[in-house]
């Protein structure tokens, strides 16, 4: 499984039914809307993450993808009523042999079928049967999903332990654009690997909380075509966001220069530079109950910018290059004031000492790293042998400040080796924890 951003291969890996390394079964189910095509790429990437995936859409779905894309791209038939299979008992089967259920898109109707507990096609009768992790992901136009009724079918599937993403801001059918369009299909992919992980993982703790995260890495330039910069794609930050909105979380990404999708439901504030990413995290953190620095910046930048190309002279070297100090953000953000956020996160990039036990000394500089910064908690990741940078998965520990100074800093949560989205969740674990303790 990829985390939001990374590239996926151009065919994806045929899996069938009861053969060996299948992850679980997933349904997806596709309700009747212009959206329906994108579900489509949802499945393909289902089945390359070994996922046995069993379409079930409803009749009007069907008027957008055909049957034969959906038994070709799920490696099963398709049936959108309740008197196919009738011996199978497929009304019942289909919901109670399900690992994970994903409604993409969830039409308006189709969310007040469900929440009015109807069982009139297969998809429905699905959804009433199983017991398994439900997402939803609505799709429908900015008047339908801000109707009264939508609001109030949301709030009772909700209420009743479905995850309901909500849509994405964009263009949607016509000339129509605002809240309503369906979230990306690598953004349900990611967010279904994590809930069939953990069931857990997308509860609603953090509704009505807001939450700045950094993203990405700064670029501090040389010129105008070259700059001081990192290798931080983003993916971490991104995958922080969209697990923390999905979490209930009013979320906003201050985001330095990642070329990524933006996830659902997430304000997105682009900087390139760690002067612009300070001046940005110092006027959101202000209203904000959580900061996570999740950002490359910058420790220097050029002592100036030169406003033209710096040519290459034949035969001379290069000028001395002159470097100054870029603020320390975290350190700012982490500062006792009456406006300071009630939890402050930050990340550190380890590679140990070399010594025999690397994971002790990466455990040594983060705590000397959490106590000199004075963050609440701190997200360590090792970064050599080709780990967190660039990559599709991470690993981290997270440590905790004591209640008084010079406190021993604990270790509350490990992350394995995965998606970024489960080091995500993990964060968001340890927020939420905090945030109650702190209220």
């Amino acid at each position: 499984m990829t985390a939001p951003g990374d590239e996926e291969p151009a065919v994806a890996v045929p899996v069938a039914s009861g053969t060996a390394g299948v992850r679980g079964r997933v349904v997806v189910g596709v309700g009747g809307g212009i959206a329906a095509y994108k579900a489509c790429e949802l499945v393909r990437r289902l089945r390359a993450d070994r996922f046995d995936v069993t379409v079930v859409p409803t009749a009007s779905a069907l008027q957008f993808v055909g049957a034969p894309t959906w038994e070709a791209l799920s490696g099963h038939k398709v049936s959108a009523d309740v008197f196919t299979d009738v011996p199978a008992v497929s009304h019942v089967a289909t919901g109670q042999q399900a690992d994970l259920v994903i409604v993409a898109p969830a039409t308006a109707d189709l969310m007040a079928r469900a929440a009015g507990g109807q069982a009139d096609d297969l998809l429905a009768a699905t959804l009433l049967v199983t017991r398994a992790p439900v997402l939803m992901a609505p799709a429908m136009h900015t008047e339908m999903w801000t109707h009264p009724a939508t609001v109030a079918n949301t709030a009772t599937l909700r209420s009743r332990g479905v995850v309901v993403v909500d849509p994405a801001v964009g263009r949607l059918t016509g000339a129509d654009s605002g809240p309503g369009r369906l979230p990306e299909p690598e953004h349900l992919a990611a967010l279904a690997d994590l809930l069939h992980r953990d069931p857990q993982a997308l509860r609603r703790d953090l509704i009505g909380r807001r939450i700045v995260i950094s993203a990405g890495g700064t670029r501090e330039l040389l010129d105008p075509v070259r700059y001081l910069g990192n290798r931080s794609s983003g993916r971490q930050g991104y995958a922080l966001a969209l697990v923390a909105a999905a979490r209930g979380a009013q979320v906003t990404l201050v985001s330095a220069n990642a070329s990524l999708v933006e996830p659902p439901g997430v304000a997105v504030v682009p900087v390139t530079d760690a002067r612009e990413l300070e001046t940005a995290m110092v006027e959101l953190s202000a209203d904000a109950d959580a900061v996570v620095m999740a950002a490359a910046v910058a420790d220097f930048r050029p002592a100036s910018t030169a406003t033209t190309k710096i040519k290459k002279v034949s035969g001379q070297d290069p000028m001395p290059l002159a470097l100054i100090k870029n603020p320390d953000v975290l350190a700012r953000l982490s500062e006792p004031s009456p406006g300071r956020p009630q939890v402050v996160v930050g990340f550190a990039a380890e590679t140990g000492d070399g010594s025999a036990d690397p994971t002790a000394s990466v455990l040594a500089y983060a705590r000397e790293k959490l106590a000199r910064k004075g963050c609440d908690l701190l997200v360590v990741n090792r970064v050599d042998d080709g780990r967190a940078f660039e990559v599709a998965e991470n690993a981290g520990v997270i440590l905790a400040a004591g209640d008084r100074p010079g406190d021993w800093a604990d270790v509350v949560a490990e992350a394995p080796i995965g998606p970024k989205t489960v080091l995500a969740a993990a964060v968001c674990d340890a927020i939420a924890a905090r945030l109650s303790r702190d209220r």
